[in-house]
């Protein structure tokens, strides 16, 4: 294997890195949806919210981990049959 295939390999970020950063991307949104709340943004505190659980979503695919896709899929029908009704 050449030096330049292992800096291009090197470079690429790994599945960890990836799954690291849309947590803390998501919770960091999420946090901003309940700060959006508490000063009544709405619908800002629903989209950021939207936005928070669609990438817990995401981890919980990336982990393979069904309880965290549940809660979050859960989470989400709720978010849009409220977002419909009114």
């Amino acid at each position: 294997m050449s030096s330049h295939t292992t800096n291009v390999t090197a470079a690429r970020p790994t599945r960890d890195r990836i799954t690291f950063a849309v947590k803390w991307i998501a919770s960091v949104i999420q946090i901003l949806g309940y700060a959006a709340t508490a000063f009544s943004l709405t619908p800002w505190n629903l989209y950021l919210f939207l936005a928070g659980v669609l990438g817990w979503f995401a981890v919980g695919i990336l982990w393979n981990d069904r309880a965290i896709m549940l809660i979050h899929a859960v989470a989400l029908a709720a978010m849009i049959a409220g977002m419909t009704q009114g």
